[in-house]
């Protein structure tokens, strides 16, 4: 039987437009990123599960508008009012409620990036509602902030983002196990991320390639 050349290469993961597959549960997220001059009060709040998209998407925005990314957990290390005259991803940022010196950060990034026509884009799993932050004035704005959910995927985004995963890790399983994963894996971004690492990681320790078999004995191991 022939085997796949397999080498132990680390991921690269593509980041650009063309490589965001488009489906009804991301549609709108995507429209709303290609639109981003129209936010209302120049700031988004994109919201998604772990894995959805998001900073797939947040790329993409620093392509069309010249925006940084940055960690809502490293604006402490950080010059606020340098940041403020850039456009700016904040992701993860309910990782930072509670954190009195993270919170007073991003609530004068805000006002200054808006004061100085600079325009926003905050990522999070969940709702602004749902962020818990204890600073109420920025709790408040955040609220205020326009967001975009990226649902569930459905069929056709699962597969997408399967073979995403898998090109990112110059992987190229046979034709027959991505639609045996999308019949027999939990329906989530994070399960797709999970199945993908552990095929990556049994394809190079068995020196087998990446087939309907193989994915039968892992997922078979998953559910038990």
């Amino acid at each position: 039987m022939a085997r796949q050349l397999r080498f132990d290469l680390p991921a690269r993961t593509a980041h650009g437009r063309e490589d965001f597959f488009v489906s009804p549960a991301n549609a709108h997220a995507v429209a709303m990123i290609e639109t981003w001059t129209d936010w209302p009060g120049r700031k988004l709040a994109l919201i998604g599960p772990a894995g959805a998209g998001k900073t797939h998407l947040a790329h993409v925005w620093t392509t069309l508008s010249g925006a940084a990314i940055i960690s809502a957990r490293d604006l402490v290390r950080h010059d606020i009012p340098g940041l403020a005259r850039t456009n700016l991803v904040i992701e993860d940022v309910p990782e930072i409620a509670g954190d009195t010196r993270a919170e007073e950060a991003l609530f004068h990034l805000h006002n200054l990036a808006l004061a100085e026509g600079r325009t926003l884009l905050f990522t999070a799993h969940t709702a602004p509602a749902r962020w818990g932050l204890a600073l109420p004035d920025l709790q408040s704005r955040m609220q205020g902030t326009t967001a975009v959910i990226i649902e569930p995927p459905d069929d056709d985004l699962l597969a997408a983002v399967l073979m995403k995963l898998f090109t990112d890790r110059q992987l190229s399983p046979t034709p027959d196990t991505i639609p045996y994963l999308l019949r027999h894996i939990d329906r989530s971004f994070d399960s797709a991320r999970q199945i993908v690492t552990a095929l990556d990681e049994a394809a190079l320790d068995q020196r087998r390639e990446i087939n309907r078999r193989l994915a039968a004995d892992l997922v078979g191991r998953f559910a038990g």
